[in-house]
Parts: C-alpha cells; sequence; structure tokens
C-alpha cells in the first residue's frame, strides 16, 4: 500500500453546495503524489453526509456537534477538539489546512509540498507554510499574517511530525478563534520555524459565515503568550486587541479565475458583473494598470 504524502483536512457543517466546490478545487489542484482527502462532518443536515459518504476518496468522519440526542443537547465542542479527530488520523507526512469555504488555486498543493521538501533537503527545520490567502470579494492581494512579529498559518500544510511534538491543537483553552495561532506559537517554541509559500494560494469566501463567533479567545491568547515572551507593555497589547497583528501582502493574479467557481448564488448580483468584466478585460490587465498609473 503507497502511503500518503499529504493530507488535506477541512471541517464542514451545512455548507454542502460550499464544500463540493471545495473538494472540486482539491481534485483538480495538480496533485501528482500520493494524498488523502479527510473531511470532519459536525452533523451537517443539508446532505452534506450524504453526498460524502458516496464519495470514494474521502474519508469522512462524522462528529456530530450540533443538535439533540435521547432528548438531551448535545456538548458542543471546540474547534481544536474538532480538527484534531482529523488531524490524528491523517496518514501523510504533512497535513494541509483548509475549510470548506475555501477554494485552492491550482497548484497550491505541489507548490507548497515542493517547497518543504527543498527546505527539508536544505537542513531547515520548518513546522509549517502558511499559503497566502485572501478574502473575496473584496480584496485584490492576498496575504499571511503574524502574530507578535511570528508568521501563523490560517490555511497552509503543517509537518505532522511537528504537530505531534507540540500537541496538536489546544482543545480546552479557545472556543474558535486564536486556536490556530496559538497552535503556531507551540511550534515556533519547539524550534521549528513557520514560513510562508509564496506560491501557494487559497481563496476564501467572505460571507460564508452566517453569523459571528462571539469569544474571549483573542484576549486568552495574549495573556498567555505575553506573559511567555516577557514583553514589557502587555497592557498596551491588551488594550487594543489588534495591535499584535500584521500582514504581509502579495499580488498575484490567477488566470484561471478560481473564484468563479464559489457557488454563484452566494455572490452578490454586483460582484458577479465585476467577475464577468474582470473576467473579459484580464488579458488587457497590466495595459489598464500602466494606463492608469500615468
Amino acid at each position: 500500500m503507497i502511503k500518503p504524502l499529504v493530507s488535506v483536512v477541512l471541517g464542514s457543517y451545512n455548507r454542502f453546495t460550499f464544500l463540493k466546490a471545495a473538494i472540486e478545487s482539491i481534485r483538480q489542484n495538480g496533485i501528482t503524489i500520493p494524498f488523502e482527502i479527510v473531511v470532519i462532518d459536525g452533523g451537517s443536515t443539508d446532505g452534506s453526509i450524504k453526498w460524502l459518504i458516496q464519495q470514494k476518496d474521502i474519508i469522512t468522519i462524522v462528529q456530530h456537534n450540533h443538535g439533540e440526542w435521547n432528548n438531551h443537547l448535545l456538548e458542543g465542542h471546540s474547534w481544536g477538539y474538532y480538527m484534531n479527530i482529523g488531524f490524528r488520523s491523517t496518514h501523510g507526512k504533512y497535513i494541509l489546512l483548509i475549510s470548506d469555504d475555501n477554494l485552492l488555486v491550482p497548484g497550491a498543493v505541489m507548490n507548497g509540498f515542493e517547497e518543504f521538501e527543498r527546505l527539508e533537503a536544505g537542513g531547515r527545520k520548518v513546522g509549517a507554510l502558511a499559503f497566502y490567502w485572501r478574502n473575496w470579494p473584496g480584496m485584490e492581494n492576498y496575504w499571511v499574517g503574524l502574530s507578535l512579529g511570528k508568521m501563523f498559518v490560517n490555511f497552509g500544510m503543517f509537518l505532522r511530525q511537528a504537530l505531534d511534538k507540540v500537541g496538536w491543537i489546544d482543545e480546552d483553552t479557545y472556543a474558535f478563534y486564536c486556536a490556530d495561532i496559538d497552535l503556531a506559537f507551540k511550534i515556533w517554541q519547539a524550534g521549528y520555524a513557520i514560513l510562508d509559500s509564496k506560491d501557494s494560494f487559497v481563496e476564501h469566501h467572505l460571507h460564508a459565515n452566517n453569523y459571528p463567533k462571539a469569544s474571549n479567545d483573542q484576549e486568552i491568547f495574549l495573556n498567555k503568550w505575553l506573559d511567555i515572551f516577557d514583553i514589557p507593555d502587555k497592557n498596551a497589547y491588551l488594550s487594543d486587541l489588534g495591535k499584535e497583528r500584521t500582514w504581509i501582502y502579495h499580488s498575484f493574479i490567477d488566470n484561471s479565475n478560481t473564484v468563479a467557481k464559489f457557488p454563484s448564488f452566494a455572490r452578490p448580483i454586483h460582484h458577479r458583473v465585476l467577475g464577468r468584466i474582470r473576467q473579459k478585460i484580464r488579458p488587457f490587465y497590466g495595459r489598464i494598470k500602466n494606463l492608469i498609473r500615468q
């Protein structure tokens, strides 16, 4: 049996059309090495589970995180608990984390894998590669994030060995937000670097979420790591919870127009019209930019 080199893990709940698009972006990404797809479903009721179990190239795990059972409300679990189930079930050397509201731009996976292998061959101790991503609609360029000067991973590729060494995602401290940044900091603390994969891009649909998740995760995160790093102006960071985070921007033109593969109903009409216009003028994009600058 040939073991996968890359395991693509994503969580999903009641976003069937987004999920199908995300899976197709994996299948059509041009991956030429053995890989597997692992989906953690939180108990969807929109047809996702029925579809998933019919997909023979997907390992489907259903972990009911919503609703009732035997006249009792099911206990809600954190994002970390949810994703660790998927992470621990993988077989690949590398684990690629995306979401069901993502689309992988063609070539993203192989570009990340080859960069990881190149860095390892050169003697670098790398625990993760952050993929550049953007919120769509609304953003032109792509970015990766830094918190307190250290790179973290919203979407990207992890060395499975590094995840195992740091004890995976913290399941108990964070409800949702900042668990991914906390994981990155644990990887840094264990002596691994987190770098950016400059040729790997991800689209994130801005309007897939129906409601914001309320939490004090960011304050919990800062209280923990500002003490560990012994940063003197701790109160300044806590009074401005966005102060610790900065972004590295990266310009890229996706000639494959990946965002067009998002479910069309999810795109506001004016964005659909603008998308069609951009597609028509894309071959002349460089000339138009030069004319505007003159």
